[in-house]
Order: structure tokens, then sequence, then C-alpha cells
């Protein structure tokens, strides 16, 4: 199977998820484990490939010039990391099936957690270092969505806002740490960086990379001092913590120092910062363990002290010590994942998850109890279970550290010191649980049906058989998956059960009895302690910090709003005009404005003319703003109207076209803009004449004046000289046998720039759903209710009747409306047609899918102008978001089109074909490109401007009722005839 296809696979397996019934648990669950197993299984009979040493890689071209490809790679670390995300996710998805309650929308979970799967497959299996941070943040992205899926409980909306914060947060800096990066090797691809470690430790920028990468490992990881996220994680459904927090989410963090540690490792920088994070984690996760009485709390704070042991293990520099990271990864995704799953058994039987309320379980539940003590087992280390040997090469490591005296003897005391608490937290969850007096609890426990217990007892036959038969069961893949990790020759290590009585045992021993006696000693006060917080962390509540720092930020930005920002919009342009102007006058005094030597286009009268016309129409666009806010829309259309001309004089159809068209849409949202506009009353002409107002205009007059006269000059500094590198004739000589076209604008922008033109349409179809998204819940301000109908309504002939209308009431003169309204229905047709033949001799002639969508979108709102929203919907069933969506999905199909021929993303490819009384004609398949290009300014156009004549419409109704209620002053009787 295609390496692609299978990391497409989760995402395509989510998205089919999404549609299933939501109600129909075991379709969803069988859909969504087939998904899972048709991952684990082609990955799994890779192992012979990866087993010989071979790099199973895979390359599609993206952006080659900048290096940046779609890449997947696997090698030995990732085959184990990718068997260990699908078969988890597998066992996960069984268990959840017996888990989630009828009432809870399986559909949506099942999605999102085949999403999270594919997110996290990426992480392992990408080859380039960008494209893993993309999937780093997925991870984020579907980590929130899943941590929040008890949208109805605030703890869990707190939660998933919180890990996503912190996480994304980190995920940033995480891309500036691989930019950096490749900045230094010369290349993003990860092999090309594994193959660089000593150049890139021995380059300057070594420290700034290794401080960025590491922020964005250690917050995913939740180490210290970002580790306050992952407790309140827990408020997610067990079956994604199980899955998040034992064997994906938070191992991507710890995956990343796996994979990278024999490019940024072995150096005292790497020593301190990784180290120190861990051992910090490791201790303060235990300590704080002990004193939990919720089981997820517990399991919450030993997997971050866990995590804390697997970082500082990759943080000693030493390869043996790497291993042993990579071998407690696998034992604790095992025995983590199946406490999670007994705790969420418990929960679901019992109906509580507080250990003060669950004492004696086992006699009810002795089968899930055997289950839950076994994997207790595992965590604290007890033999012949797998986290006993990893426990012991951990605590090896530590003996024999080379390093300053404290480091030499310090390490291996705090490490036992970790080991005593890991013993007392896990005797609380199998002792105090499961033995004592009968429980109090809200349920009356029982067992579960057996296949909610099947993936526990698999997980826990695994901790058994690691730990009893380690070199057959698992020191084959302990092998290949560790030598990518030590990046060359393994060194020697033993799985052996019986290694003699050395300091390892010892430290082993008098971490067991040591956690027992502080148990027998301790453990009652612990279990009895009602506070929140371990004794001496108080100060150290994360959630307090972090939401303390949003609080302060948010403040903050208020304060700046009230010292900065204004409601008016006139200060605001001011501003951004002073300020760019300056960073012009100031680029002009490092490069002097002079003028080329460029020969001169002689001036002719006609064009003299055309544009004094069009400065007095400017001049008067602004004088009449005082008076008459339609006029003066009317002489700026004038201007408008005068760039058009001057871009056709000048040889350029197609900004001519567009510029029109773009030029009809503006003055059609400018005048739905005046019907917001308050009423200009008799106040506002005497304040006028104040001094402040006189100065205040003289002084926009003057910026208006410097600025102009600056942009004219430095555009006519720009067009008489001669580009000394200018890339026009690349276009001129290539747009032909390169794009198929000879239409050079059009040529660019839907081939050599299409993925430019991509963002660009992607962006215009964002700004029309957020501005009806927007609009959907607003409501107009009082001040535009209570001014008469007049002033909202745009009067159009010399006797002020009303001649527009927002809807399909009778707010207009019928007389004025017959006539228009056939005529723009007859325009219709013959607009779709003229923008037919736009759209199709784009390629070659002016014209595109830009100006065709304009003139489509400009023939529907005329319809909706003179017949209203409720004709117009009668109709014609438009849907503009459904244009949008059909508009993107086309364009992105035709990239993705290309891909799978093998080309780079949107190559054009262009044929010429024969049709029977046509003739030849020429089709590219840019030309599919443009109508995507077509449904999206048609759907954003429509959005826009309906979204806003709409507001105008309720603003309105709401006015009717307003009139109504003051129907007894003549006035008020008048304006309501008017409107009715």
């Amino acid at each position: 199977m295609s390496l692609f296809l299978l990391l497409l696979l989760p995402f395509v397996g989510s998205a089919v998820a999404a549609l299933l019934p939501t109600n129909a648990r075991n379709l969803e669950s069988l859909w969504a484990a087939a998904v899972a197993l048709a991952v684990a299984v082609p990955l799994g009979l890779m192992y012979p490939q990866v087993a010989a040493g071979q790099v199973v890689a895979e390359q599609l071209a993206w952006l080659p010039s900048l290096g940046m490809n779609l890449s997947v790679r696997i090698d030995g670390f990732a085959w184990m990391f990718g068997m260990l995300v699908s078969g988890m996710g597998l066992l996960v998805i069984v268990y959840a099936r017996y888990y989630l309650s009828p009432e809870d929308p399986a559909a949506r979970f099942y999605s999102l957690l085949l999403g999270f799967m594919g997110a996290m497959l990426g992480v392992v299996l990408s080859g380039n270092l960008v494209q893993l941070v993309v999937f780093w943040e997925l991870t984020s992205v579907f980590s929130f969505l899943l941590i929040g899926y008890w949208t109805h409980r605030k703890d869990a909306r707190r939660g998933a806002r919180m890990a996503f914060t912190v996480t994304a947060t980190g995920g940033l800096a995480l891309l500036g740490g691989v930019l950096l990066l490749g900045h230094m090797v010369g290349s993003l691809e990860l092999q090309a960086v594994l193959d660089s470690g000593q150049q890139v430790r021995a380059h300057p920028l070594y420290p700034l990379a290794l401080g960025l990468i590491l922020l964005g490992a250690l917050t995913k990881s939740a180490q210290f001092p970002f580790h306050f996220w992952l407790p309140h994680a827990m408020a997610a459904p067990t079956p994604v913590s199980a899955y998040l927090h034992s064997a994906t989410m938070v191992k991507a963090g710890v995956f990343l120092l796996a994979r990278l540690w024999p490019v940024l490792s072995g150096t005292d920088a790497w020593f301190w910062i990784v180290g120190g994070a861990g051992l910090t984690t490791l201790l303060l996760g235990a300590y704080a363990a002990m004193f939990q009485n919720d089981l997820k709390g517990l399991l919450a704070y030993s997997t971050i002290s866990h995590l804390g042991l697997i970082t500082l293990l990759l943080g000693l520099n030493s390869p043996l010590a790497a291993v042993a990271a990579v071998f407690h990864m696998m034992n604790h995704a095992t025995f983590k994942a199946s406490l999670f799953m007994s705790v969420g058994i418990i929960d679901h039987e019992t109906g509580t998850r507080d250990m003060r309320r669950l004492d004696g379980l086992f006699r009810s539940m002795p089968i899930t109890g055997t289950l839950a003590i076994v994997a207790c087992g595992a965590m604290a280390g007890v033999p012949l279970l797998n986290g006993f040997l990893s426990k012991e090469m951990f605590f090896a490591e530590t003996v024999f550290v080379s390093a300053s005296p404290l480091i030499e003897h310090g390490l291996p005391a705090l490490a036992t010191l970790a080991g005593v608490f890991a013993v007392v937290y896990s005797l609380r969850f199998g002792h105090d649980v499961f033995f004592g007096a009968p429980p109090d609890c809200p349920r009356q426990p029982h067992e579960p049906v057996h296949w909610m217990r099947v993936p526990v007892e698999l997980l826990v036959l695994a901790c058994i058989v690691v730990g009893t038969l380690p070199a057959w069961s698992i020191g084959p893949v302990l092998a290949l998956a560790a030598q990518p990790v030590v990046g060359g020759v393994l060194p020697s290590y033993s799985l052996a059960l019986w290694h003699g009585f050395n300091a390892p045992l010892i430290m082993s021993l008098l971490a067991t009895a040591g956690g027992v006696v502080v148990y027998l000693l301790f453990g009652a006060r612990f279990k009895q302690r009602r506070a929140r917080w371990a004794p001496g962390l108080r100060w150290l509540n994360g959630k307090r910090l972090f939401e303390g720092l949003l609080a302060a930020l948010t403040d903050l930005a208020r304060r700046v709003l009230r010292v900065a920002g204004t409601r008016r919009l006139q200060s605001q342009l001011l501003v951004l005009v002073v300020i760019a102007g300056l960073a012009g006058l100031a680029s002009s005094l490092i490069v002097p404005l002079t003028w080329g030597d460029r020969a001169r286009v002689p001036a002719t009268p006609e064009f003299a003319l055309l544009w004094a016309v069009a400065g007095a129409c400017a001049i008067g666009a602004a004088w009449q703003a005082k008076f008459h806010r339609l006029a003066a829309l009317i002489m700026l259309s004038v201007v408008g109207l005068a760039l058009c001309i001057t871009f056709a004089w000048f040889s350029a159809p197609d900004l001519a076209l567009t510029q029109l068209a773009v030029e009809v849409v503006t003055m059609v949202l400018f005048l739905l803009g005046l019907r917001w506009m308050p009423k200009r009353l008799e106040q506002d002409d005497v304040q006028a004449r104040t001094l402040r107002a006189w100065l205040r205009r003289r002084r926009d007059l003057l910026v208006a004046v410097l600025i102009g006269g600056g942009l004219a000059a430095l555009s006519y500094a720009l067009l008489t000289r001669k580009a000394p590198l200018s890339i026009s004739p690349y276009f001129i000589e290539h747009a032909l046998p390169l794009g198929g076209g000879t239409n050079i604008v059009n040529v660019m922008l839907v081939d050599f720039r299409a993925f430019d033109t991509l963002g660009e349409i992607t962006v215009l179809g964002i700004v029309g759903i957020t501005v009806y998204a927007l609009l959907r819940r607003f409501r107009p301000p009082q001040e535009v209710i209570d001014q008469p109908t007049q002033q909202q309504l745009v009067p159009l002939g010399s006797d002020g009747d009303l001649v527009t209308r927002a809807d399909g009431e009778g707010d207009t003169p019928q007389r004025y409306l017959d006539v228009p309204a056939v005529l723009v229905r007859l325009l219709l047709p013959v607009a779709a047609v003229f923008a037919f033949h736009l759209f199709m001799r784009g390629h070659n002639e002016p014209g595109g899918g830009f100006v065709a969508g304009l003139v489509v979108a400009i023939a529907f709102i005329a319809q909706y102008m003179v017949s209203g929203t409720r004709w117009v919907e009668a109709r014609m069933y438009l849907l503009p978001p459904r244009w949008i969506a059909f508009g993107l999905l086309l364009a992105l199909a035709t990239g993705l089109g290309s891909l799978a021929l093998g080309y780079p993303f949107l190559t054009t490819h262009t044929a010429h074909v024969t049709w029977p009384l046509v003739g030849e004609v020429h089709l590219p398949t840019a030309a599919i490109f443009d109508l995507g290009v077509f449904a999206v300014v048609v759907g954003s156009t429509l959005l826009l401007l309906t979204a806003i004549a709409h507001q105008s419409l309720r603003a309105r109704r709401r006015q009717v009722v307003v009139l109504e209620d003051n129907t007894d002053e003549p006035e008020a009787q008048e304006d309501h005839k008017e409107l009715r």
C-alpha cells in the first residue's frame, strides 16, 4: 500500500464517520475499527523491510525550489510508534463502543478519534520537518475537540482550551525551531537533518533552535513548567484519556525529542534543559499523584511523572539511556492505557471515580480488579512485569552517569525517591479501591460486558509477557526502534530478568520497601485528605497561573485599546495613513526618490481632460460628503470609471474589465452602507462651523495632499525607471508554451501563481462567511432605527420617491418598479451568456473566471434590488455558501489531480479537442481551476451583499414596530403609512 494512502486513510475514515447516523453505535464503531485495522495491518506487514534496515520512503513534489516536498518515511522508530498509534487506537475504539452512552453523539466521537489518529500518524511518518509541524498542530486541534467532547461540561471546555493554548503555542515555537534547523542544514528533509548532527551542534544558531524546539516538545509532553494542562484534560471521556495520554498526544513530545536525539543531544545545553525538566517533572508528578483522590487525577499526575522519566533518560546524553527511554515509551503505553480503561470501567459501573467511596470493589469486580492490580504492579515496577525492566534500566543509567559529584550522587537518590512515590500511588490505586470495607457507590458495582474488558486483558497480557519473556517478545522490536534514535550502532544491553545483586537492584528494593512503608504509615491520611492540592504545591497551581496570565493579558489589551483605540473610523484611517506616509518618507531617505530616464509617453488632450474630470469629481465627492452623501458617492463612481478607462488606455483590458465590475459591486455595497449611517442633523452643521472642526478639516486636507502627492511622486519615479531585473520577459516568453494561453495575466493567475490565487479565493470565501456569521446575530443601533425611513432608503428621482427595496413587501411605489423589474429579469440571461463568453475566452483573451463571477453576481444582485429576496429565493435556489464550498473544492481538486499524476501541485495541462459544428476547442485544466474561482467569487459577493441587505431589512422591521407604538403622533402616522 502507498504510504500516502496509508496516511490519508484515517482522515477519509474520519470524514465518513462524521456522516454516519449518530445513534448507530455498532455501525460507527465497526467502521472506526475497520479503519484502524486497515492502517495497522499494512504497517505490520512492513516489518520485514524495516527489520532489514530499510527506510521505506515516498515523496510528492510540492514546492521543490523551496525544499518543500510532501514526504513520508518509515524507519524502525517510526514503525514502532505507528503500530502503537494504530494498535492502541483499535483497542480504544472497541472499548469506547461500550463506554459511551446512547445519548452521546458517537459519530462525532469516532470522527474526531480517527482524525486524531491520522494527525498523530502524520507526526510519526513525516519525512519533512514543516510537514511534521503541520500535523503537530493538527494533533492540538483534534485533542482540543476530543477533550471538550462533552460540551455541556464547563470543566471540559476549560480543559480543552487550556490544553490547546499551551500545546498550540509550543507548536508555533517548534515551527520557528525547525525553520532554523532547516536553515542550518540547508534542507528541511528529516533524513538530511539526521545526517547533520555535528554541523547543527557547531552552528551559532544551535542554542536558539534548541530552545524553540524544546519549547514545542516540552509543552506537548506536559513537562515542568508546562505540566498543568494535562490534569485538566482529564475532563475528556476516558477512552480519549486512554488514547491521548498513553500512546499519542503526550507521547508526541518525547517522540520528537527521541527523533531529533542524534542531531541535538550531546551538549551541555541539552543535558541541563532536557534532563533538568525531566527530573523536576518526574518528582513533581509522582509527589502530586500520591495525594489525588480522583482516579483519573492520580493517573494524570503519574503520566506526568513517567513522561518526566522518559525525558530525563533522553537528556542524559547516553545512547543506552536513549534505548531505555524508547523501551519505557512502549511499556508506559501498555500499562497506562490499561489503567485508564480500568478507571473507565469502574466509573461506568459504579458511577464515581472518588477513591474515598471506592472500597472493597474486588468482591463485586474480581476480574477487573485483578487486571487493574497487575497494571498497577507494572506501573510501580514490580518484578516479572514490563515496568520493572525499563525501571531497572533507568536506575542503571542514573548510577553510571558521568557528571559533577553532585549529579553523580544526587541523581540516583532522587530517582529512588521517585520510585518510592510511584509505589505509593500504585498501592493507593490497587489497594484503596479494591480492598477494604464495602463501597459506598451511586450504583451497585458489577463486572462490565466482556468485550469492554477485552482491550484491558490484552494490554495486561502484554505487560506480563514482556515482563517474563522480554528478549523473545519485545527484544527485536526494541532493537529495531532504538537503532534510529541512537543514530548508529546500538550499545550493548541485556533484557535478562536477573543481572545479579547490583546497584540498580538495590535501588529498586529500596524504592519498593520505602513505598510500602510510606503507604502503611500515611495511606489512610492520603485518603482522608479533602484539600485539592498536595502539601507544599499550592504555589505551583498551574491553572491559577495560566488563568491569571490570560486575565492580565486581557486587561492589558483593554487598557491599550482605551488609550490607542477609537470607534471613529476617521481617526483610525488617519493613524494608518500617517504611519504609512512616515514609513514611505523614511524609505525615501535611504533610497533617494529620483526620476528615471525611461522614454515618456506623450500627453494627449483627451487623457488630460479625462483626469481633469476625475480630479474635479474627487474634490466634489469630498465636498459633497458634508451635504449629500449620495451625490458624493456618484462623484466617487466617476473617479472609478476614469480609472477603468485609464487601464484600457494603457492596454490593460483585463484590469479594465475587472475594475469596472468591482466598481459596480462596490457601489452597491456603499449604497447599502449609506442606509446604516445616521441622519445628519442641524446641530451637526453648527458643530461643523466650530474652530475645532475647522482645524480638523484643514488637517485632513493637508494629510491627504501630502500623502497623495507622495504616492504620485513615487509612482512617477517607478514608472520612469527601467526595472533592472524584470520578470515580465519570463512570463511573456513562457505563457503560451508552459501555460497554454496567450492571455499572460490569466495564465499567471491560474498557472504560474495559482497557489497564490488559491489562497486569495480561500480568504475571499472566509470573509464572505465571516460577514454572514457576524451579521446573523447583529442588531442595528438605536440611532439607525429611530431615524426616519427616508434616510434609510436611497431616494432616486427629483420627487424623492423611494425606488429601492430590501424585501418582497410593498415599500416602493409599484409604478417605479414594474419596468425596471422586467428589464433586470431580462438582463439575467444576457449577463449569464456574457459571463460565459468572458470565462471561455479568458485563457487567451481578456476575461477569466474572476470577472465572469463578478458579472453573474451583479446580475443576481440586480434581481434582489428590484424584486426582493423573497422573489429571488422563491425562483432561484442560490445558496451562496454552497457556491463557495464548490469553488474551493474544485480548485483544490485541480491541484490534487496534478499531484496524482506525478506533477507539482496545480500544474496545468492543455489539450486541443475538435468538436462537431464547433471546431477546435482549447481545453486547459486551468479552466477547471478558473471555474472554482468563478464559483467562489459569485458565492462570496452574493453572501456579502445579501447579508448586509437583510440586516437593513431587520432594522426597518424593527422601526415598523416602533412606529406602531407611536401612531398617535401625526408625523409617526405618516411614516407608518409610508412603511406599510
